[in-house]
Order: C-alpha cells, then structure tokens, then sequence
C-alpha cells in the first residue's frame, strides 16, 4: 500500500474532474464508485478506480478523498492491490506506479493554477 497525500488550494469540483479525467484516460483504468458530501461548506468526494497493472499481471485500485472547505483543498489518494505472495507484499510497481499518475496530476494541478 502507498500512499500520497497534498494540501493545496484551487476549485474543489475542478480539481475533482481533473484528477478523473487523468486517472481514467490510462488503458485499462475505470471508476468503480464514489461518494460525495456536503457539511456547511465543507465539500467530501470519496473515489474509487481500478486498473490492470501489465507488469504485476494483476489490478490494483486507487482509493482518492478529496475535501474542500472554499479554496482551500486536502486530497490524500491510497493505492492497493498488486502483490502476488500470500504472506508478504512483493512486486508492488502496480500500485506505485497508479499512485504516482495521481500524484503527478496533482502536482500538473498546480502548476498550471500559477
């Protein structure tokens, strides 16, 4: 399991599609499920996305939560899966590398936000 987690600031629902739109684009990736909450003003988006990982020749998920209270944004993205030994993690390049394509838009997010 990784993990990645950013604070920032930007547009909650646009950062939202982003991060999507860059996720799903890959081969094999699609959206599993999400759910979404609002408290005041306080925005929760809570996504699931799978992928097949060519290299492990097995899935791998990517657990992202996105919270947004106005500008100011905290997304923490957790991916899983790819390991094929039953009592210890091995060969987890699969769930690295989905993690870092999350991370890497993240990062894209804000540099093009200036």
């Amino acid at each position: 399991m990784a993990k990645y987690e950013r604070r920032l600031k930007g547009n909650f629902d646009e950062l939202l599609d982003w991060l999507h739109e860059d996720i799903t684009s890959g081969i094999s990736a699609s959206y599993e499920d999400g759910s979404d909450y609002t408290i005041g003003t306080v925005k929760v988006a809570v996504r699931v996305y799978e992928r097949y990982s060519l290299l492990g020749k097995n899935r791998v998920s990517l657990n992202l939560t996105l919270v947004g209270d106005g500008p100011r944004l905290f997304v923490t993205a957790i991916s899983s899966g790819g390991s094929q030994a039953v009592f210890f993690k091995i060969n987890t390049i699969g769930e690295s590398s989905f993690l870092d394509l999350c991370a890497e838009s993240v990062e894209r997010y804000i540099s093009q936000r200036g």
